[in-house]
């Protein structure tokens, strides 16, 4: 009797030992197939945040790009600006040198004598004020034997330096002034210096 109770409780030892490997087997098995579906959810969200980081970075990229693309067009257009300024400022100045009543005397004279037709009618020059003193002062005998023409020297409060010349009493007119002579250089050396600065001038 008591050999069977203790081969009952070797038996019942045994199927309980089993139970409890077969137990902590299913247990870890388990344990297992959620550790590799942790891992896989991990990865998968960490392969989400790299995608979208670099999806935030390449836009960052881009958007910079842009914005210095546009700041690089912003900073040209300005110096455009402030070299058509420039440029305004030094052919004004440069005009305004050469148009000295000495010099516009030279031009007159030779205006008249190559475009002055066989008429009688007077050649009228426009001047500012000072000009017109010192031209009648100076020059104007000159002008006049010169030429051999009624020349008639009048102001022009419109006038800021160099004249206006007509052939035909104030009909129709030549504008060599300040203002138009530069307007003339501008036109012609603008588009030049806008082809330098946006590098296809011919080299």
């Amino acid at each position: 009797m008591a050999e069977e109770i203790k081969d009952l409780i070797e038996k019942i030892q045994q199927e309980g030992i089993k139970a409890a490997e077969d137990k902590a087997k299913e247990i870890e098995a388990e344990a297992r197939l959620k550790a590799q579906d942790l891992i896989k959810k991990a990865q998968s969200e960490a392969e989400k945040i790299m995608s979208e980081a670099n999806e935030r970075i390449s836009r960052t990229e881009q958007d910079s790009k842009a914005l210095i693309n546009q700041a690089g067009r912003d900073l040209l257009l300005s110096l455009k600006k402030e070299i058509d300024v420039m440029l305004e400022r030094l052919i004004a100045s440069s005009v305004a040198q050469t148009l000295n009543p000495s010099e516009m005397a030279k031009i007159i004279a030779e205006l008249i004598k190559k475009f002055s037709s066989e008429g009688k009618e007077d050649i009228w020059v426009l001047l500012k004020k000072e000009d017109v003193e010192k031209l009648e002062k100076e020059f104007l005998s000159r002008l006049k034997e010169e030429t051999k023409k009624g020349i008639v020297l009048k102001s022009s409060q419109d006038i800021s330096g160099g004249f206006i010349i007509s052939f035909d009493a104030g009909k129709s007119h030549f504008d060599f002034t300040d203002k138009a002579l530069a307007e003339y250089l501008g036109s012609f050396l603008k588009p030049h210096l806008n082809q330098i600065l946006n590098g296809t001038a011919e080299s």
